[in-house]
């Protein structure tokens, strides 16, 4: 398993011998009007991509966990490839997603998804709480499994709660990716993990390594990687965080 964190919620995992890329925000640094509302006034992103668009499109399957800016934006829809491989949460997300000329979309189970001896296991999250999460909409998480591979939990845009408890007790992973930037909006409080959020994760699965991704790179980002850093050493669980910079790749090389 290779986990390369790219910038923002895009990732490129390797697993299973396949390589996939996740919620693709590919525009140059600055492209779009910031996010209103919040505690930054610029433009977004606020970095540039880390590696080259061909990097990023030379991969076997694309995963969009929900259609909001910041994981699918104008430049994706445009650079990959329009027969690519592509997973959605819904047919109202693959709808939206065909209307762009791509032909190759299918809407994830409710149960089991298999991809080239993958199980692809969708699960449920909540994009902030209360009337936020009305507002948000629907969004995603995902499991992966193979007989080779540590099992991956790939959360998604969500905060701690009930459904995330779930997806931990039921499959145990390994290896939890944690959209942890606690992005927020002055009127609607966080719409991710924070630092509290992310300490609640390890203490409900203390064995596993936790890899910190959504971090900032959108001018909502309210949680440092400096400030849930110095959270983790002060909680006793920094020896299970990862928190990789843009760019940064972390190997799970070990069989089960």
């Amino acid at each position: 398993m290779n986990i390369h964190q790219i910038r923002n919620a895009t990732l490129v995992i390797e697993y299973g011998g396949k390589k996939f890329l996740i919620d693709p925000f590919l525009a140059d640094k600055g492209t779009y009007p910031a996010f209103p509302g919040s505690a930054r006034e610029e433009y977004n992103p606020l970095f540039d991509l880390p590696v080259s668009i061909d990097y990023l499109i030379d991969v076997d399957a694309v995963i969009v966990t929900h259609l909001h800016l910041d994981h699918w934006d104008d430049v994706a829809k445009e650079v990959l490839p329009k027969d690519i491989k592509l997973f959605t949460q819904n047919k109202e997300d693959a709808e939206e997603i065909k209307s762009a000329g791509f032909v190759n979309v299918e809407v994830l189970k409710d149960s089991t998804t298999f991809f080239e001896g993958i199980q692809l296991i969708k699960t449920k999250g909540e994009h902030g709480r209360g009337k936020t999460r009305e507002l948000m909409g629907n969004v995603i998480g995902l499991v992966f499994k193979n007989e080779k591979e540590k099992t991956l939990y790939l959360a998604g845009d969500t905060v701690w709660c009930t459904p995330v408890q779930e997806a931990i007790e039921t499959h145990n992973p390994e290896v939890v990716i944690l959209n942890a930037g606690d992005n927020k909006f002055f009127e609607l409080g966080s719409l991710i993990m924070g630092k509290e959020d992310v300490y609640e994760v390890h203490k409900a699965i203390p064995s596993a390594k936790i890899i910190a991704s959504h971090m900032e790179a959108v001018n909502h980002w309210g949680l440092s990687r400096k400030e849930l850093r110095k959270y983790a050493v002060e909680k006793g669980f920094s020896s299970q965080l990862l928190i990789p910079e843009d760019g940064e790749c972390n190997d799970f090389l070990i069989k089960k």
